[in-house]
């Protein structure tokens, strides 16, 4: 079937043809199609990386562009602000968020550091909350910022608490991608330092996405032992040592993540 076919293609697995809007997920398509290496795009470049053709990628464009959510120079076409909304309407109605913030307080009070609430989100993990010392807070990750799960304590977490046919598929079918020469390259390594995660409960990550950030998180579970997310701190490296930034920090982490299961 070519792009340009009138049919829709089949639903996804799961999803009852009768159920499924193809015209939503293209449009959502559209938009997840800017990225920071392709902040504006022609319809032509939206359609190619969309596996549209360019006329139905600029009907969604145009369709968006109406809506708010995109704007145009009648060529290229870019996000605006708007979009914000999307997310917005996530953190504003989900319960988890919110629910985590007095305890994010009380980890950020006893450690004097940033405290978060990450969850993962395909191969990144996405910031849903945060509090810290005021001091700090022009620094660290914003509400929503996606990170690649690889080079953080709390995705490295999440990603060792995988089942093993999970955890397979993902060493097996995935690329590490190198940001500083702290980060952890070999797919062998990887399986070996996740073991020793998914063995002790909880993960260190230390200048594998910034020189001067390091990373603490355990996982967040809740009443019936599920995992959610994790709760994690970041802070620079300084001058303390790992170890002793492990021992002042993670029993605050884990006294914390224990007093919410029942709340969640």
């Amino acid at each position: 079937m070519s792009k340009d076919s009138n049919h829709d293609p089949a639903p996804p697995p799961g999803l009852d043809k009768r159920d499924w809007i193809a015209g939503l997920e293209r449009g959502v398509s559209i938009i997840e199609a800017f990225d920071d290496a392709n902040p504006r795009l022609t319809a032509s470049q939206a359609g190619q990386r969309t596996n549209m053709t360019r006329t139905a990628a600029r009907r969604y464009l145009l369709t968006l562009q109406h809506m708010g959510y995109v704007a145009s120079d009648g060529k290229l076409f870019w996000l605006t602000p708007r979009v914000l909304r999307l997310g917005q309407s996530y953190l504003e109605s989900a319960r988890l968020p919110r629910v985590v913030q007095p305890f994010l307080q009380r980890v950020a009070a006893g450690t004097n550091e940033i405290a978060y609430l990450s969850v993962m989100d395909g191969d990144e993990v996405v910031y849903i909350a945060r509090n810290g010392p005021n001091r700090s807070m022009s620094t660290g990750y914003v509400l929503g910022a996606r990170v690649p799960a690889q080079v953080t304590a709390s995705g490295m977490l999440m990603l060792a608490l995988r089942s093993d046919a999970e955890l397979d598929e993902w060493l097996t079918t995935r690329k590490l991608t190198v940001f500083t020469s702290h980060t952890i390259a070999s797919m062998e390594r990887m399986k070996l330092e996740l073991a020793r995660i998914r063995a002790q409960g909880w993960a260190l990550s230390e200048q594998q996405l910034d020189l001067n950030s390091r990373g603490i998180a355990v996982p967040l579970r809740d009443r019936h032992g599920t995992l959610v997310g994790a709760l994690n701190i970041t802070m620079p490296m300084g001058h303390e040592s790992s170890e002793d930034a492990v021992a002042r920090v993670l029993p605050v982490l884990r006294e914390t993540a224990q007093a919410m299961r029942n709340l969640i």
